[in-house]
Parts: C-alpha cells; structure tokens; sequence
C-alpha cells in the first residue's frame, strides 16, 4: 500500500460496501501510525462538520474519533447518492471516494484554487469524498510526528469532471514494462555515479517492499488490481533506491539531468497506474 489516502480509500470503500467492518479500516489506518487525529480544515469545514478547528480529535480513543470521520464519509457519499440530479445510482456508487497523488505539473482531480488543493499538493495526496458536480469533502492526512497523523477535513466541491483513468489492462502493461525500465535505470544510475551505493540494491528493495507489505488490501479487491498495485510497489522500491544518495556525495550535472530524465516517467506511471487500480475497485 502506497500511502494512507490510499489504504483508506480502499479500507472505506470496503466498508461503504459491506464488504468489511469499521473495525478493519481501524486497524488499516493504525499500521500507518498508533496515533491518528480528526480536525477541520478551516472554520468553515468546522461549521458544517462540527469537527475542530484548529485542533484535533483523537482517531484511537476508544474508536469513537475513527468511527466519526466514517460517518462523516457515509453522510457525504449518501447525498451524492440521494440527490435530486443523481438518476444513476451505480455512477454516484463509484465516484464516492476518489485517490488523488498531486505532484507539480499534474494536478488532476483537485478542485482549483481550494485549501484542499494547497494542501494535498504539499501532502502529494488525498481524497475527494461525494458526488461530481456538488460539495463534499476533501481530506489530507499529515504526519504531526512520528507516530501521529492527522486527517484535515475540508469542505470543497467535487469537480464535476474527472480526468479518465487509463485502462487496467494497459496499467497491468505499463507496470510490467516500468519494472524493467525501474532496473535499467537503477543500473545506470550506480554507473553515472548518482547513486553511491549503500549495500546491496537487492537487500535495500527488499527492505522497501516489506514496508509496503506491512499494509494490507481489502479481501475484495479484484485479482487484477492487487496485481498493479503490487507491481507499482515493487516499482516504487526500486525507484527509492535508485534516488537514494547522500547529500555529501559529489554528483555532476550531467548525471543529476540523466537521474531526473530516466526517474520522473516512471514515477508518472506508477502514480496513474496506482490511480486506475484504486478507482476501478467498485
């Protein structure tokens, strides 16, 4: 699992669903951090929410912090779901939680010109929860230590257009192709010199992908979908090590340009792959 917008994504989607219990989006979020906190975004997400501004509930006491942030989320996707534009039910169904992993230069999803938006870009995630073309609500999860993260619940209107995801078939093609871009490029870059190495690569991507295991899918995830997901991790681990460089190292020029040339395509790939596996879990 990538990240925390992306484990409760899922874990609520699970929920949302019936196909698992408050209980395991509890335990999902923990593996991320013991300590997990609720607030409001501002005073005016304070005021529809009734959550705190700007301070926070806390998600693990006696699971009533986690239990209010789901309802919040089964409140915000059912008035998509139930409103008067909403002929479509199964089309409200599928677009109440959707991923975003924001970087500069790729921004689909986020509603312009939001706090959310600000603030999911810094995070490079979040979620926007409810219908297109109406409000919702956008949250971020921020680290306030080490083992504290918090969700920042702000009131935004979901985009009423959302940017296509590309096929699973074509992501389960492009991951396949970026784990052997992700080698060649981890090669060449120990070859340039950009990469000082540090031990074994191999152990160093294994390391990697054990931290991504830690986090657990939902049992209904389709076959398909944890595959990409799977190799989007292994990807990813394989980039980290790749970037993975002191800062007291010499580096030139050159081999800088070369590392942001063969890495930041393949970082592109494993963003819109994990995207189009997350959304097509209905």
């Amino acid at each position: 699992m990538c990240s925390p917008s992306a484990t409760l994504t899922l874990w609520a989607g699970a929920w949302l669903t019936g196909r698992s219990a408050p209980d395991d989006v509890l335990d999902a979020l923990r593996a991320w951090a013991p300590r997990q906190l609720v607030a409001a975004g501002d005073p005016v997400t304070g005021g529809h929410t009734g959550l705190p501004w700007p301070g926070g509930e806390s998600l693990d006491s006696g699971g009533a912090g986690i239990m209010l942030l789901l309802k919040l989320i089964r409140e915000t996707s059912a008035a998509g779901r139930n409103g008067p534009d909403r002929a479509d039910a199964r089309t409200a169904d599928a677009s109440r939680l959707r991923l975003v992993l924001p970087v500069p230069g790729d921004v689909r999803g986020l509603p312009a010109g939001t706090e959310f938006s600000a603030t999911a870009m810094e995070a490079e995630e979040g979620i926007l929860v409810g219908t297109p073309g109406v409000d919702g609500v956008g949250l971020v999860p921020q680290w306030v230590t080490q083992d504290t993260l918090q969700w920042t619940v702000y009131h935004i209107p979901i985009p009423s257009v959302s940017d296509a995801d590309m096929p699973l078939g074509e992501a389960e093609y492009a991951m396949r192709q970026a784990v052997r871009d992700a080698a060649d490029a981890l090669m060449r870059l120990h070859t340039t010199g950009v990469n000082s190495g540090n031990g074994d690569p191999r152990e160093q991507i294994e390391d990697e992908l054990a931290e991504y295991s830690r986090h657990e899918y939902p049992d209904s995830i389709p076959l398909r979908a944890r595959r990409i997901l799977d190799t989007a991790d292994h990807v990813a681990a394989i980039l980290t090590v790749a970037q993975h460089e002191p800062a007291s190292s010499p580096t030139s020029a050159s081999a800088m340009a070369e590392h942001e040339t063969l890495l930041r395509p393949l970082w592109d790939a494993i963003r819109a792959a994990r995207l189009a596996a997350v959304h097509a879990i209905g």
